[in-house]
C-alpha cells in the first residue's frame, strides 16, 4: 500500500551564521534498513524554504507500508550553501506505523539542534498525472510603487476533516521574475497528491508574490478540479482570480491533460481493505482500513496464554515457558511472540492498557479456563504484559489441561461488543483483536469452531500463534471455519516457521486484520468516522533523540548514504 509523507518544521535554529542572513532549510528523507539484508534508500529532498526558520515544505514522499512490517525514515534538515558545503540543522527518526497511529496520524518531534520537525501520513489514492501550462493575465502588482511583482503559484487540495475544512500545499511552481502577465513552465503533478484521483474533487489555484525574506505576499486565487482545468485547457477561458473579494487579474490554461488515469475496477476488494485512509471520510462502500483508523477507531488488543502442563515444567530450560531470569535479553518463544505482535498493535491503541487472560491450570484443584493473569485486570505496555505473564507461575497455579479457550474468545467477543457500544455511545468507534498463544491444537475444534463463528458477529479479530512442535493441522482447520456469508474473524499462524524474523511474524500474523476490521463496520453500515485533524499546538512533542548514524553525500545530483542509515527491528526484543 501507498502511503504519502508530508513534513513541515517550526522554528529551526539559524546555522547561516552572523551577518549571513538567515538559513535557507530543505529536508532529505531516508527510508532506514530495518531488516538484515536490507540497504538505506534515500527517497529524495524537499525544495529549498528561502530565509524561512518554519518551512511548511511542499515535496510529499511516496512511502510503501504493509501492517506488520517495520518501516522508518530517517529526516535530516539542512541549511542551503550555495557556495560551500550545506550544514545540518537537525535531524530525526520516525516509525510509519506510529504515525498511522498517532491522532491526525502525525507526530512531532523536537531536535537536538534547536526546533521541531512535524511529520505526517496519508492515504496515496488515484493513479496517473495531470499535465498543464499555465499563463497569468494582467496581475495586480503587489510589489509597491517601484517594483514589479514576482509571481508563483501552488495548488492545494482540499480535506475536510473533523478539525474543520483546510487546504493541504501539494504543489508550487517556479518564480517568474518581475512579470505581471507570467507563462510559467509546464508542470506535472500527481493525481493522487492533488486530488486522491478524483478529476471532480475541489482544488485550488493561488498565486503569491516571491519575496526572498519569506512571507510571500497573496495576489488572488480561485477554486476548480482537476476536470475544470482540462475542459477550458486552450479555450481562451480566464479565471478570474479574487483577492479579499476584489479582482485582481486571471488566470489561462494554455494546456491540460490527465495520463494513466485508473478505474475503480483495477482495484480488488482485498486491495482496497489494506489501503491507507484519505483525508476525506469515504463512503462505506469505499471505505478502507486507515479511513477507519485515520477517523479515531481504537484498536484494543487482549492477550491469552496457554498454561497446560503440555508446555513441560517452567522450572527446566529448554521448555516452552522457561524464564531466563537473570538474562533479560533471551527469552522464550512465548515473550518473543508478545513483544513483536503487541509492539506493533500497541501503536494503534492509544492507552496501551491490555487486558491478559490464561487458559489451562489449575486453581485450588479446579482447571480453569479463562483466568486473570497478574494482579490487575489490565496493564500497560508490552513490558506490563511480560510482567502480568512471568508473575503468573508465581500465582498458585497448577499447569494441566486440556487445552480449550472458547471461554477466552466468548469473554473477548463480549468485552468487543461493550467497548465498542462504550465507544458509539461517546461518537467514537473501536475494535478489538485477541492475541491467543498456544502449544498445542485445541481439545476440541468443533466446538471453537462454533464459538468463532458466533463471535463474528462481534467487532474482533482472533490471532492464533503456535509455538513449540505440535501437530497445528486442525488449528489451520479454525483459521478458515467460518460459513458462507459470515466473516472470517481467525488467523493462525506457527511460530517456528518464522522464529528468525519477527517482521516475518508480525506480517503473516497482522494481514488479515485489515480486511477484517473493514469487513465488520461494512456489513453493519457504519462509515468512518471524518480523519481527525492535529494542529501543531496540540500535537505532544517528543524530546530530543541521539542522532542517529547517517551520512550523506548531497553533492552530487543523486544523493547516496555514505555511512549509516542502518536501523534494524528486532520484535522480538520490543520493550527491552
Amino acid at each position: 500500500m501507498k502511503l504519502e509523507l508530508s513534513l513541515h518544521a517550526s522554528k529551526l535554529k539559524n546555522v547561516a551564521g552572523a551577518f549571513k542572513g538567515t538559513s535557507d532549510p530543505f529536508a532529505v528523507v531516508t527510508q532506514i534498513a530495518t531488516v538484515q539484508g536490507a540497504k538505506p534508500n534515500v527517497l529524495g529532498k524537499t525544495e529549498v524554504f528561502k530565509n524561512n526558520l518554519s518551512p511548511q515544505w511542499v515535496k510529499i514522499f511516496e512511502i510503501d507500508y504493509e501492517l506488520g512490517s517495520a518501516v522508518k525514515v530517517a529526516i535530516s534538515v539542512y541549511d542551503e550553501i550555495t557556495k560551500g558545503d550545506n550544514k545540518l540543522m537537525g535531524s530525526a527518526v520516525f516509525d510509519i506505523g506510529e504515525l498511522l497511529g498517532a491522532r491526525g496520524n502525525t507526530k512531532a518531534k523536537k531536535l537536538k539542534t534547536g526546533g521541531t520537525l512535524f511529520a505526517a501520513v496519508r492515504k496515496s489514492q488515484g493513479k496517473g498525472l495531470l499535465r498543464m501550462n499555465m499563463k497569468g493575465n494582467k496581475l495586480k502588482n503587489v510589489e509597491g510603487m517601484f517594483g514589479k511583482s514576482d509571481p508563483f503559484y501552488e495548488l492545494c487540495r482540499k480535506s475536510d476533516t473533523a478539525g474543520g475544512l483546510t487546504w493541504d500545499n501539494v504543489y508550487r511552481s517556479e518564480v517568474v521574475k518581475n512579470n505581471l502577465s507570467p507563462d510559467w513552465k509546464p508542470a506535472t503533478v500527481e493525481l493522487s497528491k492533488l486530488c486522491g484521483g478524483d478529476l471532480d474533487a475541489l482544488i485550488r489555484v493561488s498565486i503569491f508574490d516571491y519575496e526572498s525574506k519569506g512571507g510571500h505576499v497573496a495576489m488572488g486565487s480561485f477554486e476548480t478540479t482537476v476536470n475544470g482545468l482540462v475542459k477550458n485547457a486552450g479555450t481562451g477561458h480566464q479565471f478570474p482570480l479574487q483577492q479579499k473579494g476584489k479582482n485582481v487579474g486571471s488566470l489561462s490554461v494554455m494546456e491540460a491533460s490527465v495520463a494513466g488515469v485508473s478505474t475503480e475496477d483495477e482495484v480488488s476488494d482485498r486491495m482496497a481493505a489494506a489501503t491507507i485512509a484519505p483525508s476525506v471520510a469515504p463512503s462505506v462502500g469505499g471505505a478502507d482500513f486507515v479511513d477507519y483508523v485515520s477517523g479515531g477507531c481504537e484498536l484494543n488488543v487482549m492477550v491469552a496464554i496457554d498454561f497446560t502442563g503440555s508446555n513441560g515444567d517452567p522450572r527446566k530450560q529448554g521448555t516452552l515457558h522457561y524464564l531466563h531470569r537473570g538474562e533479560p535479553q533471551v527469552r522464550n518463544d512465548y515473550e518473543k511472540a508478545i513483544a513483536s505482535i503487541v509492539s506493533i498493535l500497541g501503536k494503534y491503541d492509544s492507552d496501551q492498557m491490555y487486558p491478559v487472560v490464561g487458559f489451562g491450570a489449575k486453581y485450588d484443584g479446579v482447571v480453569r479456563h479463562c483466568f486473570q493473569c497478574g494482579p490487575t485486570p489490565e496493564v500497560h505496555g508490552v513490558q506490563g504484559v511480560m510482567t502480568a505473564y512471568s508473575s503468573t507461575f508465581s500465582s498458585g497455579l497448577t499447569m494441566s489441561g486440556p487445552t480449550v479457550f472458547t471461554e477466552v474468545i466468548a469473554m473477548a467477543a463480549k468485552r468487543a461488543k461493550d467497548t465498542a457500544a462504550k465507544a458509539s455511545a461517546s461518537g467514537k468507534q473501536a475494535y478489538t483483536i485477541l492475541l491467543v498463544i498456544t502449544d498445542g491444537a485445541v481439545s476440541d475444534p468443533p466446538a471453537t469452531a462454533q464459538m468463532l463463528q458466533s463471535a463474528s458477529d462481534a467487532p474482533l479479530s482472533v490471532v492464533m500463534v503456535g509455538v513449540g512442535n505440535a501437530d497445528f493441522s486442525s488449528m489451520r482447520f479454525l483459521d478458515d471455519s467460518s460459513k458462507p456469508g459470515q466473516r472470517d474473524v481467525a488467523q493462525f499462524v506457527q511460530f517456528n516457521k518464522h522464529s528468525n524474523s519477527s517482521e516475518e511474524l508480525t506480517k503473516q500474523t497482522l494481514h488479515e486484520i485489515p480486511a477484517q476490521l473493514v469487513g465488520h463496520f461494512k456489513s453493519r453500515g457504519i462509515a468512518p468516522l471524518p480523519p481527525v485533524q492535529s494542529f501543531d499546538e496540540e500535537i505532544v512533542v517528543e524530546p530530543e533523540e541521539e542522532e542517529f548514524d547517517l551520512s550523506l553525500d548531497l553533492s552530487e545530483d543523486e544523493i547516496v548514504v555514505t555511512q549509516g542509515g542502518n536501523g534494524f527491528v528486532d520484535g522480538f526484543g520490543a520493550s527491552h
